[in-house]
């Protein structure tokens, strides 16, 4: 079987692989790289989503790149117009001419003796494909995009109507009559309401335990008085700078914030909404993630007549809707779990090196970008409490200084190795207490307590320290 070869192989066509790709083409304009996608479009979460009302939880003017402006007035972008943008993006850039479609990574093994990664694809017609690279840079996301988890809900085999989980929407789904019970309370689930309450007969919010919400303008005057150019870098200076402050204040004055939340969204309540039952978790803000409501529509919707609230434990969900412990039984023909998602690094390929298998769990993350021990893979990785993009435009500058730096030197592989000093703690990968994060402890690596083995979870700083920071402490090079 003939092999093809590369510098680099980037596996994953959607924000973060789209974005490397920009970076290798402008820094690295020799280096020879392509972009497997096993899907037949470019987009990534983007793609795969197709649930009403799917729309970004960050500023777009983060989220965007860096080098490719937002077109669009509003920061909180639609899924449509994320993918639209994508899509100008790879054209403006030329990036289209890099990407391999219907391309699935199967597995990925590193030789020392030969100082590359022996790649194995399968294409849509599935036939093996062999490729051969320097390096191989991750861009698959963290979650599971073939499998969802089953939901903790008692009872669910008993309903008899319709069950969805968002990540599978099924598309031109018609709900329009229909009586839906929404169990959720996280960014989905706020996303969800506002679309579906609009032609639903009725639409009720199950929620287990509250959530924070914080409501967002999705409006930009400034565009109306300066220049676009202007507005944009002001957006983008701010957007990166004011979500991470928002974090340190959830972290050092807890109480300030929880109380300032809970003030914010009582004003948009209708009279009967228990700010105290429906909206005050039982955690500090932060420490789950706190949810948008551009132009406060998840809170309005709940002012319509269609529309209910429900905080409570389900007892049982019965044959068409859901009993509550407190004996209140929600009416149902559609019931949607919106409950988190099945956390997943890797996208299910094949890892070893030597022909040794390597494991996610527990091993040390270099940088917030590589594995400990495991030589020329990056991983692209951003934030659980700001802007995905960030991070992963982070990792994508650290991975082309280190390649000039190791041609400079001659060095043909880069292995993280971790100190002992690093190890005596460990801090998670990701910074919440989610269930879904609970239920994946095990499977996702850590982060240590010195030099580039602490967590990266410092936006500003990161990208700082990306640019013109220490990128080569803790790594070992073989020439």
């Amino acid at each position: 079987m003939e092999t093809e070869s590369f510098d680099v192989i980037i596996v994953g066509a959607g924000i973060s692989g789209i974005n490397c790709a920009y970076r290798l083409q402008t820094e690295l304009p020799r280096v020879k790289f392509a972009i497997l996608e096993g899907r037949d479009r470019i987009g990534g979460t983007w793609d795969l989503h197709k649930f009403p009302g799917l729309r970004c939880d960050s500023d777009i003017n983060c989220l965007g790149f860096e080098w490719h402006r937002w077109t669009f007035d509003h920061p909180i972008a639609s899924g449509s117009e994320i993918l639209e943008y994508l899509s100008d993006a790879v054209s403006t850039h030329h990036l289209d001419r890099y990407i391999r479609f219907r391309h699935k990574v199967l597995s990925t093994n590193w030789s020392t003796p030969g100082q590359h990664w022996n790649v194995v694809a399968v294409d849509h017609n599935e036939k093996h494909k062999r490729f051969r690279a320097r390096w191989i840079v991750l861009g698959t996301g963290y979650y599971d995009y073939d499998t969802s988890p089953r939901p903790d809900i008692p009872g669910l085999d008993n309903f008899k109507g319709k069950i969805i989980h968002p990540q599978f929407w099924p598309q031109g789904f018609d709900y329009a009559n229909k009586k839906i019970a929404v169990v959720g309370s996280g960014a989905t689930a706020i996303s969800l309401l506002p679309v579906l309450a609009k032609t639903a007969a009725q639409v009720t919010i199950v929620q287990r335990s509250p959530t924070y919400i914080t409501t967002v303008p999705n409006t930009s005057w400034l565009h109306d008085y300066l220049p676009r150019p202007l507005v944009r870098a002001w957006r983008r200076m701010w957007s990166l700078w004011i979500p991470y402050f928002v974090v340190l204040l959830c972290q050092n004055v807890p109480g300030f914030m929880r109380e300032g939340l809970r003030k914010k969204t009582a004003q948009f309540l209708p009279k009967g909404i228990d700010v105290e039952t429906h909206f005050s978790p039982r955690y500090n803000p932060w420490e789950q993630r706190l949810c948008l409501d551009p132009d406060a529509a998840f809170l309005k919707s709940l002012h319509r007549p269609n529309v209910h609230l429900i905080t409570d434990k389900i007892e049982t969900v019965t044959s068409n809707g859901i009993k509550m412990r407190d004996g209140q039984v929600v009416d149902a023909d559609i019931l949607v779990t919106a409950t988190g998602f099945r956390m997943l690094l890797g996208g299910k390929i094949d890892i070893k090196v030597d022909d040794q298998p390597i494991s996610w769990g527990r091993r040390f993350v270099w940088n917030g970008s590589m594995l400990d021990a495991v030589p020329n893979l990056m991983f692209m990785f951003g934030y659980t409490n700001h802007a995905w993009t960030l991070g992963a435009d982070d990792t994508a500058i650290v991975l082309t200084r280190l390649w000039k730096y190791m041609e400079r030197n001659s060095a043909k592989s880069a292995v993280p190795r971790v100190s002992e000093k690093a190890t005596v703690g460990t801090h998670r990968l990701w910074q919440l207490s989610s269930t879904y994060v609970a239920e994946a402890e095990e499977r996702l690596p850590v982060y240590g307590v010195e030099g580039n083995w602490r967590p990266r979870i410092r936006p500003p700083i990161d990208y700082i320290h990306a640019r013109w920071g220490d990128y080569t402490s803790g790594l070992e090079f073989a020439t």
